[in-house]
């Protein structure tokens, strides 16, 4: 049985001693904003904006986070704003965080102290220090120390620190790859098929 809070008010009377406890899965229909932490034992999160102090939690399936520390088996949110982040999978939009401990994640941008990971997949990081077994991502932008298990795929990689480690790579390759061209067809004709009949227009 799913345990239902449509209102802000009806969260808050089940805090107790400064934490809501829930048995089983719950499920936020209102965005919530406490100062409490957020317990739920046994169970899963499903909500759309969670402003918490801490988050403990088997599945979280969010739209935003915001929480001092999150412990979660699984994470799925468009935005993550944390301070640290103890999760097995993480498939966000944007992470905002300061330590990360993960699994797998999958993100569009990273800003991070400290990522400690199995796989990366992400737009940029921007960190200080990186451990992973892979990185597939756009720009990494890290303080001294990026190492990786196998390999590194990337637009670019620059340390902030003067007096730094170069990228390890040990039993892979360090891979720059080219920014994707943008096809310009202004002023271009081209052939467009509606319906089975091929029409000839003038792309503006």
């Amino acid at each position: 049985m799913v345990k239902i809070y449509k209102t802000q008010s009806e969260v808050e009377a089940d805090i107790k001693d400064d934490v809501l406890v829930v048995q089983g899965d719950v499920k936020f229909e209102c965005s919530i904003s406490i100062s409490a932490s957020i317990k739920v034992v046994n169970g899963n999160i499903d909500a759309g904006n969670i402003n918490a102090r801490d988050i403990d939690a088997g599945n979280i399936n969010a739209r935003n986070i915001d929480a001092g520390n999150i412990n979660a088996r699984d994470i799925n949110a468009r935005d993550i704003n944390a301070r640290d982040i103890n999760a097995r999978d993480i498939d966000a939009g944007n992470i905002n965080a300061r330590n990360i401990d993960a699994g797998n994640i999958n993100a569009w941008d990273i800003n991070a102290w400290d990522i400690d990971a199995w796989d990366i997949d992400a737009g940029n990081i921007n960190a200080w220090d990186i451990n992973a077994w892979d990185i597939d991502a756009g720009n990494i932008l890290y303080y001294a120390f990026c190492g990786v298990y196998n390999s590194i795929k990337c637009l670019s990689i620059k340390a902030k620190r003067e007096v730094h480690s170069e990228p390890v790579y040990l039993d892979g390759s360090l891979e720059i790859k080219k920014p994707k061209e943008e096809l310009n067809l202004s002023g271009k004709e081209v052939e467009v098929k509606i319906d089975g009949k091929t029409y000839t227009a003038i792309v503006k």
